[in-house]
């Protein structure tokens, strides 16, 4: 999923830089968190705080908003449940988060209220196809139910 179509090849990256779309009145910026696969979640949501709140102060600097290799969009805090990103070239995926929600759900045969959230993920299918996106969505899936592992 760290890959893009670039002129006729997929290029691989090796290191993981995600972009935040953070939306401003002017509209959407996406500064990058750098070398996320090198760090622990703690970290990266410190980091992420950061360039999220100078994003909105408009103090960010011009190598803070380029080289994402991957994009997350949040429009939860806005209350929509599910939408579709588009992706940012270069990029080769994005991953759309909506808002978490109460639900009726069954769990162990009865009907109770779970909280649940949807993701949808668009991918350029010229870098990945949609087995590659299926299996990261499972993956993402499993670690959000257990977010312990996440500490791991």
């Amino acid at each position: 999923m760290n890959a893009s179509y670039q002129g006729e090849a997929i290029r691989c990256f090796r290191r993981v830089h995600i972009g935040i779309a953070v939306a401003l009145e002017e509209g959407l910026i996406t500064p990058v968190l750098r070398d996320c696969d090198r760090k622990g979640l703690l970290q990266i949501a410190r980091e992420a705080r950061d360039l999220i709140e100078r994003a909105r102060q408009r103090k960010l600097r011009a190598p803070e908003l380029s080289g994402a290799t991957f994009t997350v969009s949040n429009l939860g805090m806005f209350d929509i449940d599910e939408f579709s990103a588009i992706i940012n070239p270069p990029e080769g995926a994005i991953l759309a988060v909506g808002a978490i929600v109460e639900k009726p759900v069954v769990e162990a045969g009865r009907i109770g209220i779970g909280r649940r959230m949807r993701v949808t993920l668009s991918c350029d299918h010229r870098a990945m196809d949609g087995a590659m996106g299926a299996r990261f969505l499972k993956e993402l899936k499993g670690l959000l139910e257990v977010p312990l592992a996440l500490l791991v």
